[in-house]
């Protein structure tokens, strides 16, 4: 599903999420209108796949979501990713989904797998996999990896293969974990050592800068980073034009585009 935008990064929406008060509102109005306007553009802005989540502490989470999924794929056949921690509300999305289809997410816990794996060979989904468990999300690189390690594993027992996978090393706020960064960048270096060809790797971006000032700035600046480092997608703001230029000027510089002086516009 990667493999459409070969060896560039995949760039996941992250906007049409409950948690944004006016997606929440058109949710619980059942808006289509409004809903559909705004995946539409996301995918004018440049997305390759749109993240869905009905938000949190919802009655009515697996209704909500089979709405979305399918008020959203009537204005897009872009894949769709599904997320939400909820089993019942991720199976009604998925059901719903006849879009390429992510998986967001699993964690390592063994009761998360064993539900969302089978799920995943059956409507042939990726899955993102985020490294962390029942104990939360751990402090250091090598931690994540191993956790990493179980659900590469853990999957191909349920005939899910590694380039299915896409590994989270779970970005935490800057101004709550300063030294958190870094060790993100060391679990992706740590990642690519688990499977060849090395697994996938996606972030939620924009939580780096969560309560931060200067949040576009810092997004930035740590999505270039893990470019750096192999990051093969992202869930991001894709609103945020001068985030997309970075996208495209990393590529030009790993070479996974031809140079032309417009490339800003190519």
């Amino acid at each position: 599903m990667g493999h459409d935008v070969p060896n560039k990064m995949l760039v996941i929406s992250e906007r049409l999420n409950g948690l944004f008060t006016a997606v929440g509102q058109a949710i619980d109005a059942r808006d289509e209108r409004f809903i559909q306007q705004h995946a539409v553009q996301q995918v004018e802005c440049g997305a390759h796949a749109l993240d869905l989540n009905v938000g949190p502490g919802r009655d009515d989470g697996p209704a909500a979501m089979e709405w979305l999924v399918r008020t959203v794929q009537e204005v897009t056949d872009l894949p769709l990713c599904i997320d939400t921690p909820g089993i019942k509300t991720m199976t009604a999305g998925i059901k719903a989904c006849r879009n390429k289809l992510i998986i967001n997410s699993t964690t390592a816990e063994m009761k998360k797998m064993q539900a969302l794996f089978p799920l995943a060979r059956e409507h042939d989904a990726d899955v993102i996999c985020l490294t962390m468990d029942e104990r939360g999300i751990p402090n250091d690189a090598e931690s994540r990896a191993e956790m990493a390690m179980l659900m590469i594993t853990t999957a191909m027992e349920h005939d899910v293969m590694p380039e299915r996978l896409m590994l989270d090393p779970l970005v935490m706020p800057i101004k709550a974990a300063q030294d958190q960064p870094v060790k993100v960048i060391k679990a992706m270096q740590l990642f690519q050592t688990l499977n060849d060809p090395s697994p996938r790797t996606v972030v939620g971006l924009s939580n780096v800068s969560n309560g931060a000032k200067e949040r576009s700035l810092l997004n930035r600046t740590f999505l270039g980073m893990l470019m750096g480092v192999g990051l093969s997608a992202a869930i991001v703001d894709v609103q945020d034009a001068d985030l997309m230029n970075v996208i495209k000027a990393g590529e030009l510089l790993k070479a996974e585009k031809l140079y032309c002086d417009d490339f800003l516009r190519a």
